[in-house]
């Protein structure tokens, strides 16, 4: 099978002669995922902004390879060239959706300009594609969100409409930068599982950068680990997950948390008893200031924890986790029982 994606030795410098990126070669077929992985500054982003050249290039050089996209260098592509590869043949997401979406344009809008820019559709029949990308990315309520701005949405639904528009002219490459590090476990399983039945649906191939290695172990066919800017190993996901060779991959793999033992507590005593501990936040108020409506965030939530002992909270994001932090610090008004070493705060 003939590569979608070839990097050939492709080295990648700032202002200065140290390379970012150092003789990187790797490859994607169609349909296929393959997982960057490394450390912060080993230069996965670098290499994944390169691909549609997205880097400023008053800063950076390419001292040496090529970035070939069905065999064509994108390299030496002109700008005009680019602007047809980008978002028609090769898409791109990123770690934090604000960085996609603009926050003064609606959500039609921005999937609009995308589907005209590349297909010339607008108007109604822009509209009808709308609808069906939020309904094929699992957006509730496409219609009312097609005017939602992206500060009235949440952080899965943000990504969410950023992967509709990535996806709106079904590319063949999608590169996700870290899409999901930002988002709660929950969301993140369901926009993983969301690209993946995605990437089924339209045989496009993926090149998921990540520094989750759980992530990679579930989702990708094959591993690319780089450090200081070298691919140091390569294979298929299985078989390097069962075996690294190169130290570095098995420094990666040895860094997963451990099963170890929990702490046992040191007394019987609770040092913070939480008690009945509700917090509302007015969200209507009436004539002078009168609470009208509220929104209850936490409801009657207790629990005990003992010296010596770690107690876990856990939830969606609007779950009440951080207003049950702000609450024993007495950041929130709440009522209920707070009690520290035996004394009511």
């Amino acid at each position: 099978m003939s590569e979608l994606l070839e990097i050939i030795n492709l080295s990648i410098c700032f202002n200065h002669d140290e390379k970012a990126v150092d003789d990187l070669s790797l490859s994607l077929q169609q349909g296929e995922t393959l997982a960057l992985v490394g450390e912060s500054g080993s230069g996965k982003s670098i290499t994944a902004l390169s691909v549609l050249r997205l880097l400023d290039e008053r800063h950076v050089r390419y001292p040496s390879g090529e970035i070939r996209y069905r065999g064509e260098n994108l390299l030496q592509a002109s700008e005009k060239r680019l602007r047809q590869v980008r978002g028609q043949q090769i898409s791109m997401i990123f770690q934090e959706p604000m960085t996609s979406l603009n926050p003064l344009h609606s959500v039609e809008k921005q999937i609009s300009e995308t589907l005209a820019l590349h297909k010339g559709m607008r108007g109604p029949q822009a509209r009808i594609r709308c609808l069906e990308l939020l309904q094929l990315v699992g957006i509730d309520n496409p219609e009312t969100r097609l005017g939602a701005y992206p500060h009235q949405l949440s952080g899965g639904q943000k990504q969410r409409v950023m992967i509709a528009m990535a996806l709106a002219n079904e590319p063949d490459l999608l590169i996700a930068d870290e899409p999901t590090t930002a988002l709660d476990v929950t969301v993140q399983k369901q926009v993983l599982e969301l690209l993946q039945t995605l990437q089924k649906k339209f045989g496009m191939a993926i090149l998921l950068i990540t520094h989750d290695l759980t992530i990679v172990r579930h989702y990708a066919n094959r591993v690319a680990v780089m450090e200081h800017g070298k691919l140091v190993e390569q294979g298929e996901t299985a078989a390097l997950f069962a075996a690294p060779k190169h130290p570095y991959t098995r420094k990666l793999l040895d860094a997963s948390p451990p099963d170890a033992p929990l702490a046992q507590p040191r007394g019987h005593q609770p040092l913070l008893n939480v008690s009945n501990l509700d917090v509302r936040f007015p969200t209507r108020r009436g004539l002078f200031g009168k609470v009208k409506e509220d929104f209850h965030a936490v409801k009657r939530v207790s629990f005990a924890l003992e010296r010596g002992q770690t107690l876990g909270i856990v939830g969606e994001s609007g779950s009440g986790k951080t207003t049950i932090g702000h609450a024993l610090l007495k950041l929130t008004a709440s009522t209920g029982g707070i009690a520290l070493d035996g004394q009511e705060l």
